[in-house]
């Protein structure tokens, strides 16, 4: 029973990302997602999108990983994409929660989960360069769907977006292309991302 009793503990544990609000608004562009609505969002895109990757990615382990990547938010809070001071702080925060939230679980699963989770921050397998991919399209894509509000909102410029997603190419080159020609170029054309439009 003490295995079970410590699965049930992390299980109500993470419902907790239910309360955890993004600086993203839903397509209805008046409520902001929370973290598990962007786990899932991604979920599925990754059912659908993942035919676009580099390499052939294990669909499952993939999904897993974005399930859980946000996870540590729970005690680290959300970092927005383009907080310079909250990124300087932001693998510190993460690692700490990282460390109490998935030791919740028995040690094997434990170690599994936290094993995921790190490969997606090192960004190194076929599947976390594509789990990447997901998390920066999923955010654009629903940023260009409410006419780019919280960009004019926060002032973001496009130099920005494109350091953020220096290496989304290097998970799928087609969804990397396909954000920045239709998510991106017609935001900054609208004045709705600073800066001037470059050649990718």
């Amino acid at each position: 029973m003490e295995r079970i009793e410590k699965q049930m503990q992390f299980i109500l544990e993470i419902d907790k990302e239910k309360q955890i609000k993004r600086k993203t608004l839903q397509s209805n562009g008046k409520d902001f997602e929370d973290d598990a609505q962007h786990a899932w969002h991604m979920a599925i895109m990754t059912l659908l999108l993942s035919e676009y990757a580099n390499e052939k990615v294990d669909v499952l382990k993939t999904i897993s990983m974005l399930l859980i990547h946000d996870l540590v938010e729970i005690d680290a809070g959300d970092t927005y994409a383009y907080d310079d001071q909250g990124l300087k702080t932001q693998n510190e925060r993460e690692n700490l929660a990282a460390n109490r939230i998935f030791n919740l679980l028995p040690e094997d699963q434990a170690k599994k989960v936290l094993h995921l989770w790190n490969e997606f921050e090192e960004r190194r397998t076929p599947e976390a360069k594509f789990a990447r991919v997901m998390d920066n399209f999923q955010p654009v894509m629903l940023n260009a769907a409410t006419d780019g509000r919280m960009w004019v909102e926060n002032g973001v410029h496009l130099e920005k977006i494109l350091k953020r997603n220096e290496k989304t190419h290097e998970g799928s080159e087609v969804l990397w292309k396909y954000m920045y020609e239709h998510f991106i170029i017609p935001n900054v054309e609208k004045g709705r991302i600073k800066g001037v439009t470059k050649i990718i």
